[in-house]
């Protein structure tokens, strides 16, 4: 015999299946079940727009030469959706026309044989020396100082973990964040150094760097992101930029 149950509203009486309740139960959390989807997508939507291309993969619009308030007219062009730099192509270092504090950067990057190149962070055009750190890319085979290699804070700081990097010719996938004082260097898919801006390790591995007589050097400013110009081949893609609000700090 099947299970029934008994609704009485008023002097009438209804008997009712457990199945016909379950259905009309169901008419209530299916609603709810489908707005916290939609909110779930809402906020994916939010944080995918959240990002911005830093190059179109069409144009150079957004850059220009460090030190200078046009676009260099050697050594850099656009090719099959990327930014090339050109071997000994001469035009030297570009940087962002828009400048930011705190961010998630990334980009894929190729060098060739023996090649070397990187992105500089926390730049100012006020030290043309040594305008900010640099996330290094390198051929590792011509490196042997830590400092110098692949993912490091170039010639400041070693990557913590040993970055699996893709050798020449083959695209790396890269992530930089700073969030406040704390900084991030990422290399396809792994964190492989993290550090504080004014720690006590910090400056006293700037003390023993090349950078150690650049006044400022190692502290937290505003400023636009820059390409190196090192004379080795270099192809960027996929160049985006997500900035945090103060209330994610």
């Amino acid at each position: 015999m099947p299970l029934t149950a008994t609704i009485i509203q008023g002097n009438n009486s209804q008997i009712i299946s457990p199945m016909h309740l379950f259905s009309r139960h169901q008419l209530l959390v299916i609603p709810l079940i489908a707005a916290t989807c939609l909110l779930c997508a809402r906020a994916t939507d939010r944080e995918t727009s959240d990002w911005k291309p830093l190059f179109d993969g069409k144009t150079t619009a957004g850059w220009r030469a460090y030190g200078r308030p046009d676009f260099p007219q050697r050594g850099w062009n656009v090719e099959d959706g990327c930014l090339h730099l050109a071997a000994n192509g001469g035009g030297g270092d570009i940087i962002t026309l828009n400048q930011f504090t705190d961010f998630e950067l990334e980009w894929e990057w190729r060098i060739t044989l023996k090649g070397n190149n990187g992105i500089k962070y926390l730049v100012t055009e006020a030290r043309p020396k040594s305008p900010g750190h640099e996330y290094q890319m390198v051929d590792d085979t011509t490196e042997s100082g830590p400092q110098h290699q692949t993912a490091s804070f170039y010639d400041v700081l070693p990557p913590q973990t040993k970055p699996r990097v893709h050798p020449p010719g083959e695209w790396n996938q890269s992530r930089l964040v700073i969030r406040g004082p704390h900084v991030e260097h990422w290399l396809n898919g792994e964190k492989v150094l993290t550090y504080e801006l004014g720690s006590r390790e910090l400056l006293a591995a700037i003390a023993k760097s090349k950078f150690k007589d650049a006044q400022g050097f190692g502290e937290k400013v505003k400023g636009p992101i820059l390409l190196t110009d090192h004379h080795g081949e270099t192809w960027f893609r996929n160049i985006k930029i997500r900035e945090f609000s103060t209330s994610t700090r």
